[in-house]
């Protein structure tokens, strides 16, 4: 069956984004010194995925450009007509999402927010997180967790030092 993956970076106090929705702060900071041998590598995660998820606000940001050659399916409320590799689902999106997971094909990237997290979440169907530390404490913002949802169990599988950025990868027990 498919993977559900998670990949997303965070600040150490748990933000995906600024209030605004900006980011532009996830990034290394040029210290190698600490990198690990193993190192991540975002376009090889890619190759293995082709549906990704994402709320409104992502795609609002255009994010989905980004995925010219997957399906990208896109959690709103509102009601947009599907184009090109573009879907659009409302509140069954965690069915719909399911229903492809049981289908033949590579694996399901969940690409965010933070709401869209969430209610994966409550379902409990997120096979593998993939988290990027970034190092910087913003106070505020998007987060990531909102909570509501049932202890999760994960295990720890690999993790990555970067260019000043701890990436964990941890699966679903």
């Amino acid at each position: 069956m498919r993977k559900i993956m998670m990949n997303l970076a965070m600040s150490l106090d748990g933000y995906i984004a600024n209030e605004d929705g900006s980011y532009e702060w996830i990034k290394g900071y040029e210290d190698s010194s600490l990198d690990t041998d193993n190192q991540y590598n975002y376009e090889t995660l890619l190759e293995d995925v082709d549906i990704v998820v994402m709320g409104k606000r992502c795609y609002e940001q255009d994010m989905h450009l980004e995925f010219k050659t997957k399906t990208v399916y896109v959690a709103t409320h509102s009601p947009i007509a599907d184009y090109d590799n573009v879907k659009f689902y409302g509140s069954d999106i965690i069915d719909v999402i399911k229903s492809e997971q049981k289908k033949a094909g590579k694996d399901i990237l969940l690409f965010g927010g933070g709401q869209l997290i969430n209610t994966f979440l409550k379902a409990d169907c997120i096979d593998e997180y993939i988290i990027g530390l970034i190092p910087i404490i913003l106070g505020g913002g998007r987060p990531l967790f909102y909570g509501g949802h049932p202890p999760i169990e994960l295990k720890l599988e690999e993790y990555i030092v970067d260019n000043g950025i701890v990436i964990l990868r941890y699966v679903n027990r």
